[in-house]
């Protein structure tokens, strides 16, 4: 997880530095020295606090992905660049700092819808880029800070283009398959209980099942008027599984509960997806996230 933290930014003992080399090298290496230096001054006037992120912004960190950082830096989507600013939001309602992993499981629910309504089919997203957050810190916290940046991300390479640029693009029969279905998965792990079997926790498995569900009724209404023939049988498919869930979620103990979830996880295998997926003209390569998931 990235974190914010509050720090005033050292770049002007980079500029000196950078600058500074130029006169320890030999003159055949004065050009390379001076386009390095141009390089290092490029980046460091680009330099931006964390807390002047804004939505759309590209960036590329300065060292690790993940942990506390005050700085990046900003660049033209059009450039190579790590991440990208693709949601944020306030955390209210929290008079005291509420810790690390509160402020953490706010941002792991949040964060996903909110990176969904800026880059919606998140199976075109660049390979390699994962969600991440900037959150306050106890310190920020403590100077009013209570911002958390969502950014699509990747720890070892870089993109060029707004992931915004596709969704922009998108048909209405696209955003509203791309709706529901994120919001299924969304309900899937946004409720995953802490807990790691069902005998430990029933109550919050059946929960769990229960928001699924609910967003499955809601995806098939969201697509009950799109025609073409994968997406009728997906529909079907995912009626199916919609009862399985409801199944899980009225289980009235562990081994119905079993029954009903080994068919309910199951039915939303992502791979079940690709014909319509590839019949609505969206991206059709499973992540290797969800793969991993599934093939498990």
């Amino acid at each position: 997880m990235a974190t914010r933290v509050l720090h005033r930014p050292i770049r002007g003992i980079y500029a000196v530095v950078a600058l500074l080399a130029i006169g320890a090298v030999g003159c055949s290496d004065v050009s390379d020295a001076v386009d390095s230096a141009k390089d290092g001054a490029k980046k460091m006037a680009r330099q931006r606090s964390v807390f002047s992120l804004g939505i759309g912004d590209c960036y590329n960190p300065n060292g690790e992905v993940a942990g506390e950082t005050f700085a990046v830096e900003i660049v033209p989507c059009g450039e190579a660049h790590a991440g990208q600013v693709v949601g944020e939001f306030n955390i209210d309602g929290e008079k005291t700092y509420p810790g690390e992993d509160a402020v953490a499981a706010i941002a792991d629910e949040r964060c996903p819808v909110e990176a969904g309504k800026f880059a919606q089919d998140t199976w075109a997203l660049p390979k390699g880029v994962d969600l991440f957050y900037y959150t306050p810190t106890k310190e920020s916290w403590a100077t009013g800070d209570r911002a958390v940046s969502c950014t699509y991300t990747s720890e070892s390479g870089k993109s060029t283009g707004s992931l915004q640029a596709d969704a922009k693009s998108l048909k209405p029969e696209q955003t509203a398959y791309l709706k529901g279905a994120n919001a299924v998965y969304d309900a899937l792990w946004a409720n995953q209980p802490d807990a790691d079997s069902v005998e430990e926790d029933l109550d919050g498995y059946k929960a769990q099942a229960k928001a699924v569900a609910a967003a499955l009724d809601a995806h098939l209404e969201g697509v009950q008027d799109i025609e073409g023939t994968e997406i009728g049988k997906l529909r079907e498919q995912l009626k199916k599984t919609a009862e399985h869930w409801k199944k899980a979620a009225n289980a009235t103990d562990v081994d119905a509960f079993y029954l009903a979830y080994d068919r309910a996880f199951t039915g939303l295998d992502p791979n079940k997806t690709v014909a319509a997926r590839k019949e609505l003209g969206l991206a059709t390569t499973v992540p290797a996230d969800e793969a991993e998931v599934w093939a498990a």
